[in-house]
């Protein structure tokens, strides 16, 4: 049977959506282009409660380093 997991309904930290085993749209993909483009300035505009902080939580995990919490994703 497959595990049943709990939507990030209020969730705006990256970490406690990964630890906590909530559902978790993968991508990460996005963030190793991000860091592998030769563009200098980004603009991440994204309309009112699309996930902006969500964004920029995971964008700090990756640049600390936080390999525990990537596991099983596409940057792991």
């Amino acid at each position: 049977m497959a595990q049943k997991l709990r939507y990030p309904i209020g969730i705006q930290t990256f970490e406690k959506l990964r630890s906590d085993d909530y559902l978790y749209i993968d991508k990460t993909a996005f963030l190793y282009g991000l860091r592998h483009s030769s563009g200098k300035t980004y603009l991440l505009s994204r309309p009112r409660r699309f996930g902006k902080s969500l964004l920029l939580s995971t964008m700090q995990a990756y640049w600390e380093g936080r390999r525990d919490l990537f596991e099983g994703l596409a940057v792991s």
